[in-house]
C-alpha cells in the first residue's frame, strides 16, 4: 500500500505541475513510512518540500497555494500530530469555498496516516476520523486495498474540493497483486463496497478494520453465519444506498471500528441504518469500536482495538437478540416488512 501511495504522487506530480507535496520529513527523508521516497531526487525540492515542525503553518500555507492555484498535498506525519493545524482546518480549508461562493475552489489534499495496530505510543496512533466527518466542508475517505490506495488518492488530488486521505498505518505494508503500470480503476469518491456476500448479517466497516471484518466472516462460516462485508472507503460523502440495500438484503448490521463508541462514526452510520431500514431489521444494529479512553501503551492495544472475537461476540448477540438462527437467507429479504417477531 506504501508503494501504491508513492505511485498516485508520483503520477498526479508528473500529470500536473500544479501539484505540490509538503510535510516534515516527505523530502529527503521520503517520510517515516518513506511514502514519499524519490519525490524530491525526481521533482526537485520546490515541489516536494520539508517543512518545519509547524502543522498550522504547514496547512495555513498550503491553503494560501490552494487560492492561487495549485494543488498542495499535505502528509501530517501522525494523526495526532494534526491537531495543531484543526483551527486552519476547519476555518479556512472547509469554509473557503462557500465563503466565497465558489469563486475560490479549495484543491487541497490532506494525507493522515492514522490507526493503531503497530505498536506506537500515544499521539502515533489515534483515529481521529470522527473530528473531519463532523466538518462541513471537507471530503474524507480512507482506502483499505492497495487499489484503492492508488485510485482515492489520485481522485482526492484531482478534486477541486478538500480530500482528506486517512492512510491506514498498519496497512502500509499490505501487499496484493496490483500493477502500477496498469492500475485498477475503482469507484471514486463517495463510493461503498461489498467486499464479501452474505445473507446472516452485515458487517459495515472501513480502514484498518476491514481484514478484521473479512477474516471474522471467513471464521463464522464454521457455525453456518454467511456474512456480508461492506467497506465504506469514503466516510463523507457516504454512500447510504449501498449500505442500506445490504442491510434490507441480511435483516441484521454489525458496525465496526478503532475510533472509540462514544461520538465516533458508527453512532452516525447506525443512525442512518436505523432510518432507512427500521422496517427490516431482526435485531438491533451494533457497535464493535475502540474503547472510550485515550489510546492505550503498546502491550495494551490488542485489548483496545476491534478484533475478529470480539466481531463474532456481536454477531452471535445479533443471533440471540433476533431469537432466530442466522443459517439459511437472513431476515430481512425486502419483501417483509416489520422486521422481528
Amino acid at each position: 500500500m506504501a508503494q501504491a501511495v508513492n505511485r498516485a504522487l508520483r503520477d498526479a506530480m508528473a500529470a500536473d505541475p500544479a501539484v505540490h507535496v509538503m510535510g516534515e520529513d516527505v523530502g529527503a527523508l521520503g517520510g517515516v513510512f518513506r511514502v514519499t521516497d524519490g519525490l524530491t531526487a525526481e521533482f526537485g525540492e520546490d515541489r516536494c518540500t520539508d517543512t518545519p515542525l509547524a502543522e498550522a503553518g504547514i496547512l495555513g500555507t498550503a491553503v494560501g497555494m490552494a487560492m492561487y492555484g495549485l494543488r498542495p498535498v499535505v502528509e501530517m506525519q501522525f494523526d495526532a500530530f494534526a491537531y495543531p493545524s484543526f483551527e486552519q482546518l476547519i476555518s479556512h480549508v472547509a469554509k473557503m469555498r462557500n465563503r466565497t461562493r465558489g469563486s475560490l475552489p479549495m484543491p487541497l489534499t490532506l494525507r493522515v496516516p492514522y490507526g493503531g495496530g503497530i505498536g506506537g505510543v500515544e499521539h502515533h496512533s489515534d483515529s481521529s476520523e470522527a473530528y473531519y466527518v463532523a466538518t462541513p466542508g471537507l471530503h474524507v475517505v480512507t482506502p483499505a486495498t492497495v487499489a484503492d490506495a492508488y485510485g482515492l488518492l489520485r481522485a482526492a488530488i484531482a478534486s477541486d474540493d478538500p480530500v482528506v486521505v486517512l492512510e491506514p498505518k498498519r496497512l502500509y505494508w499490505a501487499k496484493e497483486q496490483w500493477s502500477p503500470e496498469d492500475p485498477e480503476e475503482v469507484p471514486g469518491i463517495g463510493s461503498a463496497v461489498v467486499r464479501r456476500r452474505g445473507t446472516s448479517a452485515t458487517l459495515i466497516t472501513y480502514g484498518p478494520s476491514l481484514p478484521v471484518c473479512l477474516a471474522a466472516a471467513e471464521a463464522a462460516r464454521e457455525d453456518g453465519w454467511e456474512l456480508e462485508v461492506v467497506d465504506l472507503r469514503s466516510l463523507v460523502p457516504f454512500d447510504e444506498e449501498t449500505v442500506a440495500a445490504s442491510v434490507r438484503r441480511t435483516g441484521r448490521a454489525v458496525v465496526v471500528h478503532e475510533a472509540s463508541g462514544f461520538g465516533g462514526p458508527g453512532g452516525e452510520i447506525v443512525a442512518r441504518i436505523t432510518e432507512r431500514c427500521f422496517h427490516f431489521l431482526e435485531a438491533p444494529v451494533l457497535r464493535v469500536t475502540g474503547l472510550d479512553i485515550p489510546y492505550p501503551p503498546p502491550m495494551l492495544e490488542r485489548h483496545h482495538l476491534p478484533g475478529v472475537d470480539r466481531v463474532l461476540d456481536a454477531v452471535a448477540r445479533l443471533q440471540w437478540e433476533s431469537g432466530r438462527t442466522m443459517s439459511g437467507d437472513g431476515g430481512g429479504d425486502g419483501g417483509t416488512e416489520g422486521g422481528g417477531d
